[in-house]
């Protein structure tokens, strides 16, 4: 490996300050795409997340108590603030998530500024039930009230994206927050949380602790004085979180792993599917929980289907992540890429069959965690290629005969965070968003997703919505406030108790 620079500023953000973590273990955060390390330095220790806490406690009642247009108007310089930064933003998040500059340009880091534009205005917009009197004595109110300290955990394939998603909501509500990202991928939620700094957002509001799952996540998730928890990630740790955070009754936002159906009934533009097919599973090298991973065709448009999207598989370049020509970068690590192979090679031993891809490819950096883009067919509905998250550049074809069966296969997993359905019959699109059980179902396309609108999803991907006002919901306390407005020293419900004299 060939180390381009050295952070020695560290990589927590704990009150207003960056710094470095207090463990004994050291990490060098690496640039997937060609193993070039892009910085190093200590991790987060159990005290460095007490601290983090304690600063953002000590925010709390400050930023709470502010009117939503001040923190509306924060929030608005901070967008501004990473406008200005966009480019070197796209930059740091191509290279430490080994993703090609045009996804971070043009994807990345223009939908993280739109969260937090949709979340200034969102602030000043907290809504409950109106005021009125439900009952002949007493008028009834609804307040929106922020919950406290917010411990986030974050993944490593979106790094900024899912800071933002966790972060944003929280704050816009008068929360405070305790971010811990992955420890592959820490540079950009740092910047972020420098970013907010910078545009006015109080010290202490907005904390970064960069260490392990079991260290400083752990610490995070059984914090007393963490109110909530908000985790994205495996459905297996995700279950981890969930039972710590049940035995302190302390609420839990979880959006897990998906392994999205893509189904294609036989009137489908089948240019249009093939297209939306091989985006919709390449993206982000296919490391994204909605990527489509599973495609049913209908079986009269099935050949000519996995024909189509190996034309363009093939297509696809691969290459060095700052060249703006380049579609697919790498895997976050060689250790993801074995795992996505190992899949890949048992689907294989069980029968499977590898249309294209299925290898390393050649002519990209030796240190670099690159695979191919795979295509597989005659899988078994029941085998682990079609059942379990793959996070690879991975889709999987297979037949299917009616309608019916269509939905039925689309649901049989455990999973239920995206699908999508392609058709130009609109009661089978009305069905298919009906029947799937999915967070999210596209009609002909798969993938784009909006500030204004939920994402999170059923079963073990999950529940609470990141984005969209609907997330306040996990961010907020809803309290009723009952005064009465008769005077009265004796109220009419008192003869339930005792006879008034």
């Amino acid at each position: 490996m060939t180390e381009t620079s050295t952070d020695g500023t560290g990589q927590q953000y704990i009150g207003g300050k960056r710094r470095s973590g207090t463990s004994r273990e050291q990490v060098s955060v690496i640039n997937p795409s060609n193993g070039d390390v892009l910085a190093t330095d200590t991790l987060a220790s159990a005290d460095d997340v007490d601290e983090a806490v304690a600063a953002a406690r000590d925010a709390f009642t400050g930023w709470s108590r502010t009117s939503p247009a001040e923190r509306s108007e924060a929030m608005l310089r901070w967008a501004d603030n990473l406008q200005q930064r966009a480019e070197e933003l796209a930059a740091v998040e191509s290279s430490n998530g080994g993703k090609p500059i045009k996804l971070a340009r043009g994807f990345d880091i223009p939908g993280v500024i739109d969260n937090v534009r949709f979340f200034a205005g969102a602030a000043r917009n907290l809504e409950g039930k109106s005021a009125g009197e439900y009952s002949p004595e007493h008028t009834s109110t609804i307040r929106r009230e922020p919950l406290g300290v917010v411990g986030s955990i974050a993944p490593w394939n979106y790094p900024l994206q899912m800071a933002a998603w966790k972060v944003l909501p929280a704050v816009a509500a008068g929360n405070t927050v305790v971010l811990k990202p992955s420890e592959l991928t820490p540079l950009t939620s740092v910047m972020f949380a420098e970013a907010a700094t910078e545009a006015g957002i109080p010290d202490g509001v907005i904390n970064i602790v960069t260490g392990t799952g079991s260290t400083a996540g752990s610490a995070l998730v059984g914090h007393p004085d963490v109110a909530m928890v908000s985790f994205t990630g495996s459905t297996a740790v995700g279950r981890q979180v969930a039972a710590t955070a049940a035995g302190q009754v302390k609420r839990v936002h979880l959006e897990l792993g998906g392994k999205a159906p893509f189904v294609v009934f036989d009137d489908a533009d089948l240019e249009a599917a093939a297209r939306g097919a091989v985006a919709g599973a390449l993206i982000n090298s296919g490391q994204d929980c909605t990527a489509a991973t599973r495609a049913y065709v209908q079986r009269p448009r099935y050949e000519a289907f996995v024909d189509r999207v190996r034309e363009l598989m093939e297509g696809v370049r691969l290459g060095p992540v700052d060249d703006p020509a380049t579609d697919m970068g790498s895997l976050i690590s060689r250790r993801q890429r074995d795992r996505v192979a190992g899949m890949v090679d048992r689907a294989r031993q069980d029968g499977a069959t590898i249309v294209c891809g299925g290898y390393n490819p050649e002519g990209t950096p030796a240190e670099g965690a690159y695979y191919a883009p795979t295509l597989i067919t005659d899988a078994a509905q029941d085998s682990e290629i079609v059942q379990q998250e793959i996070f690879g550049p991975v889709l999987v074809c297979l037949p299917y005969d009616t309608d019916d069966d269509a939905i039925r296969l689309a649901n049989d997993t455990p999973y239920g965070l995206a699908a999508s359905a392609w058709t130009g019959n609109v009661f089978r699109s009305q069905r298919a968003g009906r029947d799937i059980q999915a967070g999210c179902v596209w009609i002909n396309d798969h993938i784009p997703i909006i500030s204004e609108m939920p994402h999170g999803g059923y079963k073990a991907s999950g529940f609470g919505k990141d984005m969209s006002a609907y997330s306040f919901d996990d961010y907020t306390n809803v309290k009723h406030v009952m005064s009465d407005i008769t005077g009265d020293q004796q109220k009419s419900w008192h003869d339930l108790v005792f006879t008034g004299r």
